[in-house]
């Protein structure tokens, strides 16, 4: 089936659910982990983008460089400044600072459920109609580069696969979607969950 932006506004108009986390895959810890999270406010924007007649999604892999999650594939966002006049300016801001995406290049079609991160933040997932001829811009400072996988593909459950780490001798599942030679995964990953979790309530996928 071939999503398209009504299918996108029908799933983000759905009663939202409680916050997802990166321990959703781990009840063992979720409730420990949840009751000391400190709540950190941050927000990304889920852009799509029509090519041809399909959506695709934004995604940047994050620059080798950085202190914190370097080489990582990520939306763009960050956290909330104290100038921010919301958290969905704050994701449109990082959004054209990360991206090169203009706002007047962006229609806000609706909000996910709010994510929890290991790192201690909440961030708010904004999803957004991109106008077709955009072309990214990444800045380098932040960026390695800019890819766009098919929002079909990603919302398929088939192309979810669950992986795991280990650490001090204590294993964590989390959510992964391999493609074209990128590594979707984590945060990221679970927040696509939410998202195709909500499409298929208005689907029937």
């Amino acid at each position: 089936m071939t999503l398209t932006p009504d299918h996108i506004v029908a799933a983000l108009s759905l009663e939202p659910s409680d916050a997802r986390s990166d321990f959703d895959l781990n009840p063992e810890v979720r409730a420990r982990q949840l009751a000391i999270h400190t709540k950190k406010p941050a927000a990304v924007l889920c852009g799509l983008r029509p090519v041809g007649d399909r959506l695709h999604v934004v995604l940047t892999q994050r620059a080798s460089h950085l202190k914190q999650h370097a080489g990582q594939v990520a939306f763009p966002g960050g956290k909330i400044d104290d100038t921010d006049a919301s958290a969905e300016a704050a994701a449109l801001r990082e959004a054209e600072e990360e991206v090169g995406l203009a706002n007047h290049q962006v229609s806000v079609l609706g909000v996910l459920d709010p994510y929890l991160t290991s790192t201690g933040y909440t961030v708010t997932p904004y999803v957004g109609l991109i106008a077709p001829d955009w072309s990214p811009r990444p800045d380098p400072s932040e960026v390695d580069c800019v890819f766009e996988p098919p929002l079909d593909f990603l919302m398929d459950p088939t192309n979810r696969e669950r992986h795991h780490y280990d650490r001090d001798g204590t294993r964590r599942y989390f959510y992964a979607m391999p493609w074209n030679g990128f590594y979707i995964w984590g945060a990221t990953a679970g927040m696509l969950k939410g998202l195709s979790d909500r499409v298929a309530e208005v689907t029937g996928g």
